[in-house]
């Protein structure tokens, strides 16, 4: 594939994270290319797993890996406030480069920012998501590691204890996507189980960057188990929910805030 194509391939690919599907006719007019160039293309990504094509166009591949697409749970969650989170995990995806390092905990908004990866190269992903980590191994480019352990919560596809612990103690990250249950100015990241937290909490402390990406819905929140203190993000990804007053209490400690 030529360098062209790839790079059209992956506009096609950003423009369908961000609306869901596009029609050949449309892609074709945005591309200023011919419907046969625009099928190929649609073709290989979907060979790749990373589209359906439809009558007349394509959409995003599923929203979830194929076994835990019936998990309503995921499903549900994954789907409050889903623009916001599309936009949100657009903007985190644009702060990652070349040959990083970068982890995702569990979560529906990581889980968005890990799929506008899948057509990156040189990046090396760690995750303690098991979805995350099936949705990422039809992708090339990619080096993924899940970190182990054992499942608890159905609808989760979060990896806590032990062992997950350990496999986190011999890496180092560039980033890490955290996401919460809330963030707050005072009490921090906090999520609802404390062997979750456990785990978010040990990937913070081996990243280099800590970002939260978290809807204007959980600014304020506080839940029972804290991940890290304000003191320890770096930045927080959100939506245009959020009130000033929230954005210039988290500035105060020299978080910045992104507004997605």
């Amino acid at each position: 594939m030529s360098s062209k194509t790839e790079k059209r391939a992956k506009e096609i690919l950003r423009l369908l994270l961000s609306h869901g599907k596009a029609s050949v006719e449309e892609l074709t007019q945005l591309f200023a290319t011919s419907p046969a160039s625009i099928r190929r293309d649609l073709v290989r990504l979907e060979e790749r797993g990373l589209v359906h094509r439809t009558h007349g166009g394509a959409m995003l591949a599923g929203q979830t890996y194929e076994p835990f697409r019936f998990d309503a749970s995921f499903h549900v969650r994954e789907g409050r406030f889903g623009p916001e989170k599309q936009r949100i995990a657009m903007a985190a995806a644009d702060l990652v480069q070349e040959n990083e390092t970068i982890g995702f905990t569990a979560g529906t908004t990581t889980t968005q920012v890990a799929r506008a990866l899948r057509l990156r190269n040189g990046l090396h992903i760690i995750t303690n998501a098991v979805n995350i980590g099936m949705e990422l191994s039809s992708s090339n480019g990619l080096d993924t590691t899940l970190t182990g352990g054992c499942m608890r919560w159905p609808g989760a596809f979060s990896l806590i204890g032990p062992t997950a612990l350990e496999a986190l103690n011999v890496v180092m990250m560039d980033r890490v996507f955290v996401g919460v249950c809330g963030i707050d100015p005072q009490h921090g990241a906090t999520t609802i189980e404390a062997d979750e937290a456990a785990v978010f909490r040990a990937m913070t402390r081996r990243s280099k960057q800590v970002i939260v990406v978290a809807d204007s819905s959980k600014v304020g929140m506080t839940s029972p188990a804290v991940i890290c203190p304000v003191t320890d993000i770096d930045i927080l990804i959100t939506d245009d929910g959020i009130s000033d007053e929230a954005i210039k209490t988290f500035q105060r400690s020299h978080v910045q805030v992104l507004i997605a």
